[in-house]
């Protein structure tokens, strides 16, 4: 095991970054089988899209109910291996899922996916953190870009493996849970001197934060960055769950050419993260949410009105531009709450599972009664929500 040795304000932890980003793509890349997975269960069990949607809100609620709870304590009580633990539960998860012989089990599956995926990501986001030194951007760019690749790599994957062999090829998959658990425990013990060396930064961040924002000022941030994501979330989820549907019913392709469609557009989103983190240490998180938030709003509107090239190409740039502040948006929250790296990981990852859920239930439900074509529609308009940006107080980042 390689050994750490204290390093200079401004370095980073380079191969434990690739080791957590590598840990978070497997994660990733196993829960998004769900959703890639979605025309084979339709056709398999006769669902419809409510039911559809209703898998994607359940494994969604599952991921969330924990994260906050584990980032809370564990910013008190550090617990290195918790990562780990939380892939032995994604692990049960996909296993299940591979040989799910109705729905109520397949709800069960995802859930048990969605708890581990609760129980990884704070702890994940901590080491992130603590490994930046000084880099924070680039760092969380690195851990979150993982994350994208995994989510990209699923519905090529699905294309390619589940869709001609079916449902019970999802059990080789069972290797990602196993390669992350090995992965994250060989990192967890490097845990206190990562910590070490993140503490010098960390008060001095405090001691800049708390002299610059009053404690309203704080809370009201954090308002507004969650009406942010919360918006590029309920956008983003229509292509997550329903891309592939709109493009087979409006287009006509096959469902393999939805998943390598859905396999580009996830490919997009890790670029624009990696992006977005490098660039925001250059210029600021305030400008990249500006940029990423308010960018895409004539794209967008653009969408719903044009053929499947232009289809193709509008999502890709939508989607890079809009990853683009993920990072930005959580070390935004981070400044605003130095300290409390494990709960602000917790409630922000937790709310990327629930508020995509919830949405996915409720566009579900729209397309059903009116169609894929015109939920895009009403949708083209939420990047309007950028514009409360105007008033997130200013940390300095």
């Amino acid at each position: 095991m390689t050994t750490m040795t204290a390093r200079p304000e401004g370095a980073t932890f380079l191969p434990l970054l690739v080791i957590l980003g590598l840990s978070h793509l497997l994660n990733d890349l196993t829960q998004s089988l769900i959703p890639a997975i979605y025309p084979i269960l339709k056709a398999e069990f006769a669902l419809d899209l409510v039911q559809i949607g209703m898998i994607t809100l359940t494994f969604q609620i599952a991921g969330s109910l924990f994260q906050p709870v584990v980032g809370l304590y564990t910013d008190k009580h550090p617990l290195p291996y918790s990562s780990a633990v939380g892939m032995g539960f994604t692990l049960a998860g996909v296993t299940a899922l591979a040989f799910a012989p109705s729905y109520a089990m397949i709800l069960a599956s995802v859930a048990c996916i969605g708890i581990g995926s609760s129980i990884f990501h704070p702890e994940a986001t901590r080491m992130a953190r603590y490994a930046a030194q000084g880099r924070a951007g680039l760092a969380q760019g690195i851990f979150q870009v993982g994350g994208q690749v995994g989510g990209a790599v699923a519905p090529l994957a699905a294309a390619l493996i589940i869709v001609p062999l079916g449902q019970k090829s999802l059990a080789g998959f069972a290797v990602a849970p196993i390669i992350a658990m090995l992965l994250l425990a060989r990192i967890a013990s490097q845990h206190d001197r990562l910590r070490e060396a993140f503490h010098s930064a960390a008060q001095a961040a405090r001691s800049r934060t708390s002299a610059a924002l009053t404690p309203g000022q704080v809370r009201l941030g954090l308002v507004i960055l969650v009406l942010l994501m919360a918006s590029k979330l309920a956008y983003l989820e229509s292509f997550r769950s329903f891309y592939t549907f709109y493009v087979i019913e409006t287009f006509g392709v096959s469902i393999p050419q939805s998943q390598v469609l859905l396999f580009v557009i996830f490919i997009s989103s890790a670029i624009g993260v990696l992006i977005g983190g490098m660039v925001g240490d250059r210029i600021g998180r305030h400008r990249i949410i500006w940029i990423s938030i308010l960018g895409p709003l004539p794209l967008t509107l653009l969408l719903p009105h044009v053929g499947l090239t232009g289809t193709v190409a509008l999502t890709v740039l939508i989607n890079l531009i809009m990853a683009s502040a993920f990072a930005s948006i959580m070390l935004y929250a981070m400044e605003l709450m130095p300290g409390r790296i494990g709960l602000v990981g917790g409630v922000f990852y937790g709310l990327n599972f629930a508020l995509g859920g919830l949405a996915a239930a409720l566009l579900g439900a729209l397309a059903d009664r009116i169609g894929l074509h015109e939920v895009y529609v009403i949708c083209s308009f939420l990047p309007l929500v950028g514009l409360v940006t105007w008033f997130l107080p200013k940390t300095g980042v």
